[in-house]
């Protein structure tokens, strides 16, 4: 491994010559460290990049801009390896407007060997590669500086086992021909939209939203869509702006007042003072325009959830891998209400389990 301090760049002119010298190269590891604590969007403090065994880490806050160098490692088809890449790529995307042209995502790749699919970068590699790594500092505030060098040490390690692990996890997948499958689910994580929030589509983050009564359901529809703009606009998180649990009180009691507003259990004072009169008046318009929130109104048949979860597993069973690989319990909740445009459709879940879970439908309409 190269000496942590001379492995840092940050100047413009050192960055210019890193690029350069990878030159043409096919392939290479990207991996970031961000902090989101107190804000809505991540904050981009480095990053590691990886070709022909060295490694280097690039200071994302050295007070110059470094989107020219992301702009030339995402050109072309050079292929990116990373690990639980979905982070990252929202750090870059939003940051530097960037998109890698081809993606390895090692962990996307390991769950379709029978790994557990949230499988952390150290335990694949200890898995995988027999190699133990430290994990001294997954808590680090990586926005301090100086780095210390065994932090920056620490850093080039999630980069350099990319290579290998993408070398003997291509193998094997190739051996279970199931190379196509982990092609298409990294290629689906290089779709920008998947890192853009719509305001009007933030509900879903909402869990239990089903259970409200339709009127309720549409408050908190309205009261969320208000959150994410107001998140977005001051760069705070979610909760920051109104607990979740605060969102659904609102949504039940439907307050017509500041003094109505003032008694909902666990709605902060400030919150009140503040964005009292926002709130009242997006609670207002959801109540004028009586529209039923589409595909949220009204529970589903949970005996036919666990029927099609039943299926799901069987067959997630007999591949060797984890249920939630090939459907999620919240995506057959939906594909009850009778949406289609979900990814067991698509691809190759389509073929291994979406056409049975459509014929077990209780309509078997499909």
């Amino acid at each position: 491994m190269p000496d942590p301090s001379s492995a840092l760049i940050t100047s413009a002119e050192a960055l210019q010559r890193f690029s350069e010298n990878l030159g043409s190269a096919g392939m290479v590891s990207v991996d970031t460290e961000f902090m989101r604590t107190n804000t809505y969007a991540p904050q981009l403090c480095l990053a590691q990049v990886a070709a022909d065994g060295h490694a280097w880490c690039i200071d994302e806050l050295a007070g110059h801009s470094t989107t020219g160098f992301w702009r030339s490692l995402a050109a072309g088809e050079r292929l990116w390896v990373m690990h639980a890449a979905r982070q990252d790529l929202e750090a870059l995307l939003g940051t530097h407007e960037v998109m890698p042209g081809a993606l390895f995502d090692t962990q996307v790749a390991a769950g379709l060997l029978g790994h557990p699919p949230q499988i952390g970068y150290a335990n694949l590699v200890q898995e995988e590669l027999g190699i133990q790594l430290a994990k001294a500092h997954t808590r680090a505030d990586w926005s301090r500086r100086p780095l210390e060098p065994e932090l920056i040490e620490y850093a080039m390690e999630d980069v350099l086992h990319l290579p290998a692990l993408h070398e003997r996890i291509s193998a094997r997948l190739e051996e279970q021909g199931r190379e196509a499958w982990a092609a298409e689910d990294c290629a689906a994580l290089l779709d920008p939209a998947l890192y853009r929030t719509d305001p009007e589509q933030a509900w879903h983050r909402l869990g239990g939203i089903t259970r409200l009564p339709p009127p309720a359901q549409a408050r908190a529809r309205a009261l969320a869509a208000w959150r994410e703009r107001r998140a977005v606009d001051r760069n705070r998180p979610r909760q920051w702006i109104l607990a979740d649990q605060a969102l659904f009180a609102l949504a039940l009691a439907a307050p017509a007042s500041r003094s109505a507003l003032a008694a909902i259990d666990g709605l902060p004072p400030a919150v009140v003072r503040h964005q009292g009169d926002a709130l009242l008046a997006t609670l207002n318009e959801a109540r004028a325009s009586q529209e039923e929130p589409a595909g949220v109104a009204g529970p589903v048949d949970q005996a036919a959830v666990r029927a099609l979860m039943k299926e799901v597993t069987v067959q997630a069973g007999s591949l060797g891998l984890a249920p939630e690989l090939l459907a999620t319990r919240r995506e057959l909740t939906a594909m009850l209400r009778g949406e289609r445009g979900l990814r067991v459709f698509s691809g190759w879940r389509q073929q291994v389990v979406g056409q049975a879970l459509l014929e077990r439908l209780p309509d078997a309409a499909g």
